[in-house]
């Protein structure tokens, strides 16, 4: 998706800082756990599980301010 995927986040004093719901193939997936959680240079990445589809990877690039979403 070329404006990058959807992902809903809980930010209370910084963005992303825990998301809670995300998009995946036009169904709204809620997150059931966060497994990992891990923060670079280039942004922040989420190990996270779903109740209905499992394990899922998502990432925050700073650089273009936009998420990508993808099954593990």
């Amino acid at each position: 998706m070329s404006m990058g995927d959807q992902v809903e986040c809980r930010s209370d004093y910084e963005y992303p800082q825990r998301p809670v719901a995300f998009y995946w193939q036009a169904e709204r997936l809620l997150v059931a756990e966060i497994q990992t959680q891990s923060r670079s240079p280039a942004g922040y990445s989420f190990r996270v599980r779903t109740a209905e589809l499992g394990i899922f990877e998502l990432d925050y690039d700073f650089n273009t301010d936009q998420w990508s979403v993808h099954q593990l």
